[in-house]
């Protein structure tokens, strides 16, 4: 894909952001664990953990969810790169389908309107910072072309 900018100078940004929605959903996933621990894996009714409400299932899930995230913030190749376009894409397509099922039986992980919004905000985060930390390979400025389509200029030519 050459429209996705590698070696972006403000990549750390992006992987401590990244980081950062990890090291949230990990919280809230082992929070909303204790906090759901005696109750049914789907129930329903849910708890309120860290302004989100989350039943057992949905609090396991975002265990395993922000390590992954923290691990792909941890890694320095490409990696990372694409674990955050894969969670970018996961949060957005899970927020569209729970928003659909909000009001019925089928909300089975006890979503509520403030859990789709935080995750539709997490998943456009993560492909944005999916996007602008790609790594490629550094070149050296003086093999660079001296415009578009132009070979770089030889200095011993007259």
């Amino acid at each position: 894909m050459a429209h996705i900018p590698l070696n972006h100078p403000a990549r750390p940004i992006y992987r401590v952001l990244a980081g950062l929605i990890g090291l949230y959903i990990l919280v809230f996933g082992v929070w909303g664990t204790a906090q759901t621990l005696g109750d049914p894996l789907f129930d329903r009714d849910g708890e309120w953990v860290l302004g989100l409400r989350t039943n057992l299932a949905f609090a396991l899930a975002s265990v395993v969810f922000g390590a992954f995230l923290l691990m792909g913030a941890s890694r320095r190749g490409n990696l990372g790169h694409y674990m955050n376009l894969i969670a970018g894409v996961v949060f957005l397509v899970t927020s569209i389908l729970m928003m659909s099922v909000l009001q019925t039986s089928a909300n089975v992980l006890s979503f509520s309107m403030s859990t789709v919004i935080v995750s539709m905000l997490f998943g456009l985060i993560l492909l944005g910072t999916g996007l602008y930390d790609k790594v490629g390979p550094v070149e050296p400025a003086e093999t660079e072309p001296d415009g578009p389509g132009r070979p770089a200029a030889d200095p011993n030519r007259s």
